[in-house]
């Protein structure tokens, strides 16, 4: 007897109405049902299965990307305030800012995987790994940030990441490079420095924060990776040299400059070449 077709949207749908979502916690939810839906279907050939092919998705409309709570209120970078993590509420507002970034980065990840049609499967599973490991980060933190008797929302934040987002929907070599392997990338030169500023504040609350940013700087070097691994991937497709290619769409779509210190160490195992470290250094 065949089976009933399923009423659930496909995985790539789901990925979109979870990125609508403008509630943080059902965000979260959907994106690790999103990844648990995919590793429930057991073996390999049946996800890949559920992943293509991979047609492109109409946005209704109404629809609204990303689906966004009412706070934090989004200001330009520069408006955001500068707070000593010395005091409580300046380690609060600085756990809200990571907490922000980490909220973004489920959205950037669900983007990746609705967005592009016509990737092969291990591309959307990729992304809904990175999505589940997302929301897994922004828990983390969010409940951190509770335990200091704030939540999110409660500080102003900017919307960088996103406008990257924005300005690379239309090219999935620029996404690739732009988002994971810059934007984000940046988080792995950041993450140490931060560390070493919570060490110093040495309360219990600063201490938690930073083995709370063991684990995200322990996931973030793999997203990297995975960044990579498919702007190389879509390099090669398009018989462009990489290092190059990506100075070309830094400055077409005004990526942000680059400054050291770098974490080569991190950047080595998230797969940058020697070349594009060099060249880091050079811009």
């Amino acid at each position: 007897m065949p089976t009933a077709p399923s009423s659930e949207p496909g995985l790539r749908d789901a990925a979109l109405d979870a990125l609508c979502l403008p509630d943080p916690q059902a965000k979260v939810q959907a994106a690790h049902a999103l990844w648990q839906r995919l590793v429930a279907l057991g073996d390999e050939d049946a996800r890949e299965r559920a992943l293509v092919p991979a047609p492109s998705i109409p946005v209704s409309e109404g629809r609204v990307l990303p689906g966004r709570p009412p706070r934090p209120v989004l200001v330009p970078p520069m408006a955001v305030p500068q707070r000593s993590p010395f005091t409580s509420e300046g380690l609060a507002a600085l756990l809200h800012a990571v907490c922000h970034i980490e909220f973004n980065a489920i959205d950037l990840a669900l983007d990746a995987v609705w967005r592009f049609a016509g990737m092969p499967a291990g591309f959307y599973r990729d992304w809904l790994r990175v999505a589940d490991e997302e929301a897994t980060h922004f828990g983390l933190l969010r409940e951190h940030l509770q335990s200091l008797g704030h939540d999110y929302g409660d500080f102003p934040a900017h919307n960088g990441l996103w406008e990257m987002c924005v300005k690379t929907q239309h090219d999935i070599t620029a996404r690739m490079a732009l988002v994971p392997r810059t934007l984000e990338a940046r988080g792995l030169d950041a993450t140490p420095l931060i560390q070493a500023r919570l060490r110093k504040v040495g309360t219990p609350a600063a201490l938690r924060a930073v083995d709370i940013l063991d684990i995200i700087l322990r996931d973030e070097v793999g997203h990297v990776a995975i960044g990579n691994r498919w702007y190389a991937w879509l390099c090669e497709r398009q018989g462009l040299e990489p290092v190059s290619h990506y100075r070309h769409l830094a400055r077409l779509h005004a990526a942000p400059r680059l400054r050291p210190p770098f974490n080569d160490e991190a950047r080595r195992a998230a797969g940058f070449s020697q070349a594009e470290l060099d060249d880091l250094l050079s811009a």
